[in-house]
């Protein structure tokens, strides 16, 4: 038998076809063990706050004109749960007929970090005067917090008045947004609008 024949033989064999079976599996593995780690694993959502919490940092933010947070935070947790993130910052806005409002502040998360963020948005309704406010946003249902950059629609107006601060709701894809504020001014009546939020300052509130 040739040297060849030998060879053709010995590949040919249980043992070698076993071992080139073990090979492809641990190949098959590697590949997929590469394929995961290429995926980056969806994000947490933030960890929410309670009631205590979020009333805590809104009474040392808006110092004496927040004797009406407690009622309307807990009013907004019966409909919506408890918030997983908040954002406090300041806003000026002014409306004839049609308006438009300007804001920035912080959103605070309890795992997922802080950051700084601006919003921007149009009105149009029965509304007149001009404000620049405190506003404290809390924010339900956040899935990441990149989600916060989207459009939130709703109505604000002051039909939901508590204790001279104004709470109002803004929703988008599961997320609510529901900003309560109080300032110096007035806006009167009821206007239709949303609010978009971004990474960086912008003039555009489209």
């Amino acid at each position: 038998m040739s040297a060849d024949d030998n060879s053709k033989q010995h590949l040919g064999s249980p043992v070698s076809r076993r071992a080139a079976l073990r090979m492809g599996a641990f190949c098959s593995l590697a590949l997929a063990g590469r394929e995961a780690l290429g995926r980056q694993a969806p994000p947490n959502p933030p960890d929410s706050f309670s009631d205590n919490e979020v009333i805590a940092s809104g009474h040392k933010f808006f110092g004496s004109i927040s004797r009406g947070l407690a009622d309307g935070v807990e009013t907004a947790t019966r409909r919506w749960g408890k918030p997983n993130a908040y954002v406090l910052g300041q806003e000026a806005g002014g409306a004839f007929i049609g308006g438009v409002r300007y804001g920035e502040g912080d959103m605070y998360t309890r795992n997922a970090g802080q950051r700084h963020i601006y919003w921007q948005g149009p009105s149009l309704g029965f509304d007149a005067g001009a404000d620049g406010d405190r506003t404290m946003m809390l924010v339900y249902n956040l899935p990441s917090v990149d989600a916060i950059y989207q459009r939130f629609s709703g109505v604000d107006g002051s039909a939901y008045l508590v204790g001279g601060l104004g709470f109002t709701a803004l929703t988008a894809n599961d997320v609510v947004v529901v900003p309560v504020r109080s300032g110096v001014g007035a806006r009167l009546g009821l206007n239709l609008g949303y609010l978009k939020f971004t990474e960086r300052s912008t003039w555009n509130p489209f």
